[in-house]
């Protein structure tokens, strides 16, 4: 198959999770002997025409000079550059700046579109921001081929409230088994000694509800916030809190780097509140952490009675103050561990969506016959 794929910042990851899926499966696909393309922001580091095999397609991103417009104009330079490289398959990774230009993708290739979560809810946007956001989940419904839900949920309120049927597929990891405390020593910290946090700052993952609450709990043990603090919300977050206990890394995008850190803390908080299945929720299960999660549908689907679960600053301080040791939950992380050898694995994720785009070139042939 020739496969393009769209609606990333590209490869190699320097961004989030979507990234991490682009740049996982691409490399999958290439290695099945498929004919794979990424479309990169010119504002991507990586500046080469190939990356391990892949194609990469770099298009014109505005976005450092005229903001958020600047992610519209890079998704339609993407659309129509899709339309002369005769793909047979276009994955679009999300659609929050692409469905209004999605009646101009190729009506020669199949639009298969990764739902990801309901953008429309973050609380960041304002209302005005929201109501397009929900106008711009409709458009991606209505021009997609096929729809991809990474959870349960997401596929469910598809049909609920479009009748679109939807292929749900999670994300995937692969366990992580290599340990080496060496990793840590650029970060000062004690095997087991320091709480980690990995997300975007964002409000809705509730970083300043994981801050508050482990400072107002008085834990002894220094919380890693990793994420990117160069956004307004984000330098809000490290002017005010930053110190010897709350440790901002900023992101870090190095995976061997990221599991050592998850392996080794005593606990890992996920604030994630919106959204299906969060990437970084696998890995950190991949990677043996002990789970501390915002209590809420899509957490506990993922991770079941095998984590402890906080809704606001309050019940997460009572939950630290029970003073919850890792060695002592090992069967949250063994049962984990196996959700992500029997459900989530990489290799299994790949061939499931890789089965989906053959699906779907059958059915696009049954149909021009």
């Amino acid at each position: 198959m020739k496969i393009g794929i769209i609606g990333t910042r590209g490869i190699p990851n320097n961004y989030g999770g979507f990234e991490q899926f682009a740049e996982n499966f691409a490399l999958y696909l290439k290695e099945q002997g498929h004919d794979v393309s990424v479309y990169n922001s010119s504002l991507h580091p990586y500046k080469q025409k190939q990356y391990k095999g892949v194609t990469i397609i770099h298009c014109f991103d505005p976005e450092n000079k005229i903001g958020t417009a600047g992610q519209f104009a890079y998704d339609l330079c993407c659309i129509l550059n899709s339309r002369s490289k005769k793909f047979d398959i276009i994955l679009q990774l999300g659609y929050t700046s692409s469905s209004i230009f999605s009646f101009l993708f190729p009506t020669s290739a199949t639009i298969v579109t990764n739902m990801d979560g309901l953008e429309w809810k973050r609380s960041k946007y304002s209302p005005k921001v929201q109501n397009f956001l929900l106008k711009a989940e409709k458009w991606a419904v209505k021009n997609s081929d096929t729809l991809i839900a990474d959870s349960t949920e997401i596929q469910n309120y598809l049909m609920r409230t479009y009748q679109a049927p939807a292929t749900y597929i999670p994300y995937g990891a692969d366990v992580f088994n290599t340990a080496d405390m060496q990793e840590l020593m650029p970060y000062e910290v004690q095997a087991y000694r320091y709480n980690i946090l990995i997300a975007r700052l964002e409000p809705e993952n509730n970083i300043e509800t994981v801050i508050k609450a482990h400072l107002e709990s008085h834990h002894p043990y220094p919380l890693l916030v990793i994420g990117n603090y160069h956004t307004h919300y984000g330098q809000q977050l490290n002017r005010k809190y930053a110190s010897d206990t709350i440790r901002f890394l900023g992101a870090i995008y190095n995976q061997n780097t990221l599991n050592n850190l998850r392996y080794y803390s005593s606990i890992y908080f996920h604030g994630h509140s919106v959204g299906g299945t969060n990437p970084s929720l696998i890995e950190a299960m991949a990677s043996s952490s002990f789970v501390f999660a915002h209590n809420n549908v899509f957490n506990r689907n993922i991770l079941g009675p095998d984590a402890f679960y906080f809704d606001e600053v309050e019940s997460l301080i009572k939950l630290l103050e029970k003073n919850y040791q890792k060695k002592e939950n090992v069967s949250f992380i063994e049962n984990n561990i196996l959700k992500v050898k029997e459900i989530y694995s990489l290799k299994s994720i790949h061939e499931q969506v890789e089965n989906l785009f053959f699906q779907c070139l059958k059915n696009a042939q049954t149909r021009t016959t």
